[in-house]
Parts: structure tokens; sequence; C-alpha cells
């Protein structure tokens, strides 16, 4: 797929970016060739191919979920002037 520069322009309007005009032949090509390329991707045959999160088979170590530090929210709550059953009280900011 060759994308032209009122392509590029749509793209660029509908992400919010500016390119300048000198710019537009190389991102023109440069999109071009990426969308080339997830074509064919798309045309591999992964039938069979197990799906994966990762390219590398490893393993999240994980700490221990244990609580480290001691609960202080009513040493923290008498340093504010408005709370209310636990919770900090803050002025309204939407209408």
């Amino acid at each position: 797929m060759s994308l032209l520069a009122d392509d590029i322009k749509k793209i660029a309007h509908l992400a919010r970016v500016g390119i300048n005009d000198e710019n537009m032949a190389a991102y023109a090509h440069d999109l071009s060739n990426l969308l080339g390329l997830m074509t064919q991707m798309g045309e591999l045959d992964t039938e069979g191919v197990k799906p994966m999160a990762h390219p590398l088979d490893l393993e999240q170590r994980l700490r221990p979920d244990t609580i480290i530090e001691t609960n202080q929210r009513e040493k923290f709550q008498t340093l504010t002037p408005h709370t209310e059953k636990g919770l900090y009280l803050v002025p309204k900011v939407i209408d």
C-alpha cells in the first residue's frame, strides 16, 4: 500500500501531530513500508503457533505480598483540617 501526501496529512491531523511539508515524502515512504510489513506478517501461516506475551520464555519474579510499613492514617489525618470517617475531605472542583 502506497500512501500519498494527503493520506499523511489526514493521519497527522488525527494523531494531532504537526508535520512540515518538506518531511511529507519521507513520512509517506516510511509509513508505506510499515504497512507493507504488516501486510506480509498478516499473510504468514501461524497455524499451530502458540501465542505468547513475550518472545523470551521468562517468568516474572514476584516479591511476597507482605506489609512493610505501619498504618499511620490517624497520624496523617491529624495534620489536615478536614477529615470525616477516615477520609480526606477536599473542595469540589468539577460542577
